[in-house]
């Protein structure tokens, strides 16, 4: 078996702690949010279901690190006859630890929107931006130089694919929105704003609905009518715009 072996249980392993990390400082020590704090609808409100789905989170990050220490058990053999195995296990490490990070911060922050870094601050994405840059991609890089020196091509060829893995995987989420272009536009309400009071703003306007963000952050609408947009913001509409890179920093930041 090769010392490539080493890195597959030890990236496991730091998914795993960093999903303890992020749980035990920011959930429980600083409570800057929980797993569910932006799913909307009353029974997420109360503070027993939140805990429950925090603890529901801590269970998978263990059955998540048991999966990788059992693992590295079956591999322990490579320790002896590896004489970089520390690189493996360091550079795996601090692979998973930034992999899960940018998938927290990506997926569940900016494409499920369920809960952000901070929540109830003016800034979110602040937040959100620093913890991906010092907790994802600085881990990852780090990652990549150690296991480049390990005497092996394996190791930053599985860092590649895994990044690879993480866009398709954010692409994949962003496409479930419909691109802006010249016939339609995203709509962006202000925060607070209802599922049924962006409804209202589209009836209010005259346009045709395409798509509906189920928790009114935004709408996806048909302009048909050169005076659409001007009947958008009368009827209460925060942003409208048909531009792909406008819509793309509205939906991260809302």
């Amino acid at each position: 078996m090769t010392r490539g072996g080493l890195i597959l249980p030890t990236a496991i392993i730091g998914v795993g702690l960093s999903g303890f990390f992020d749980g035990i400082l920011l959930h429980q020590v600083l409570q800057w949010h929980h797993l569910l704090s932006l799913v909307p609808g009353e029974p997420f409100r109360d503070i027993g279901t939140q805990i429950l789905a925090d603890g529901l989170f801590h269970v998978l990050m263990y059955l998540i690190t048991a999966a990788g220490l059992w693992l590295l058990w079956r591999r322990r053999a490579q320790f002896a006859s590896d004489g970089a195995g520390w690189r493996s296990v360091a550079g795996g490490g601090l692979a998973g630890f930034g992999i899960w990070n940018i998938i927290d911060v990506g997926f569940f922050h900016w494409i499920l929107g369920i809960h952000r870094i901070r929540v109830n601050v003016p800034d979110p994405l602040l937040y959100d931006v620093a913890w991906l840059t010092g907790l994802g991609l600085v881990p990852l890089a780090l990652a990549w130089f150690i296991l480049r020196h390990r005497g092996s091509g394996s190791g930053g060829t599985g860092i590649a694919a895994a990044s690879l893995t993480l866009l398709v995987l954010l692409g994949a989420g962003m496409a479930a929105r419909p691109v802006p272009n010249s016939r339609t536009a995203l709509v962006f309400f202000a925060p607070g704003t209802s599922a049924g009071e962006a409804l209202n703003v589209a009836a209010n306007a005259g346009v045709p609905l395409t798509w509906m963000d189920p928790r009114g952050r935004m709408i996806a609408v048909a302009l048909e009518e050169s005076d659409a947009e001007r009947r958008l913001y009368r009827a209460g509409a925060l942003l409208v715009t048909r531009s792909p890179a406008l819509a793309g920093c509205g939906t991260a930041t809302l």
